[in-house]
């Protein structure tokens, strides 16, 4: 099978000559270019030679003309809808375009985003963002309502310009997030995002992050995969999620095991992860972002494992 073909079985639930690999980091390069973060990005993909590529996403959400902080509602109120080529994420939309027509007919990309609440809490609003969800939760929520449009707007010229999803990364496990935040303000905000794309994206990805993550309120999300650190104590495995929900699982590869670790255990790590996904419904991947200092060899050997 070829990439392409390899992830249509996968996501169709049939069964692939073997479960699809990727694996991911923050390249650092939210200062450059998108014609430049375009290129890193396709050299990261080729050098590996990996069967789909997720596209980092690390263009931060604007902040509003003349703010440093958002801190009250008034500030809250300052949020408005934009059009993304107008904005800086306009680099991340050139980026997007580059990398679709060099991976056109040859392999599937998914694009990155942070869902509202981590837009706000990432810079906009930072370190006041849990004092505004108890003081001003009605301000709170139309300015969740406000990005999550946005989101939704620069979706839509992302998945038109060639992605073939949005991994929307999201806050919700019990060591990131309250759960009654979480339900209260962050989920349904991320559910308004994915709702209005779910049939825009073949392979749209929702990313639960963190440990002790609130499984049984994140069943619902209309997508076609479920990111998650299944080797993280505390979190379900991809068989438990694979019993519950009839998509497709993504991980098997533990983020805790590829540093300060010879390559051998690299690919002993891969074989693992594989062994847990089972042989339909499964991508492997990293649980999370991997370190950056990661060292080549070992994530070569890891991809090597991968394709045995």
């Amino acid at each position: 099978m070829n990439k392409i073909k390899r992830l249509d079985a996968v996501l169709k639930g049939k069964k692939p000559d073997r479960a699809p690999f990727c694996m991911w980091y923050h390249f650092g390069s939210q200062h450059a270019s998108g014609k430049k973060a375009a290129a890193i990005t396709l050299e990261w993909f080729e050098h590996y030679d990996f069967d789909f590529l997720k596209v980092m996403n690390d263009y931060y959400y604007p902040m509003p003309e003349g703010k440093d902080e958002l801190r009250t509602a008034e500030d809250l109120a300052l949020l408005k809808r934009f059009d993304p080529e107008k904005s800086d994420w306009k680099e991340q939309l050139k980026a997007i375009k580059l990398i679709g027509k060099a991976l056109d007919g040859k392999a599937y990309f998914i694009d990155t985003l942070f869902d509202p609440w981590q837009c706000l809490l990432k810079s906009l609003a930072g370190e006041h963002l849990i004092d505004l969800a108890i003081t001003q939760p009605a301000a709170l929520h139309q300015a969740l309502d406000v990005v999550a449009d946005n989101l939704i707007s620069y979706s839509r010229k992302s998945l038109a310009l060639g992605s073939s999803g949005i991994f929307l990364s999201m806050l919700t496990s019990q060591n990131l997030l309250d759960r009654e935040l979480f339900l209260t303000f962050a989920k349904p905000a991320a559910m308004k995002v994915l709702a209005a794309i779910k049939d825009l994206g073949r392979m749209n990805v929702a990313h639960l992050h963190g440990g002790g993550i609130y499984i049984d309120d994140l069943l619902d999300f209309p997508v076609q995969v479920l990111s998650w650190e299944d080797r993280k104590a505390g979190n379900p495995s991809l068989k438990e999620i694979k019993a519950r929900w009839p998509g497709v699982v993504m991980g098997g590869v533990d983020i805790d095991q590829v540093l300060c670790v010879t390559p051998a255990r690299c690919r002993e790590n891969v074989r693992e992860g594989i062994r847990l996904g089972g042989d339909t419904r499964f991508i492997l991947a990293n649980g999370c972002s991997i370190p950056t200092w990661m060292p080549p060899v070992a994530i070569t050997a890891m991809v090597e494992a991968a394709k045995a």
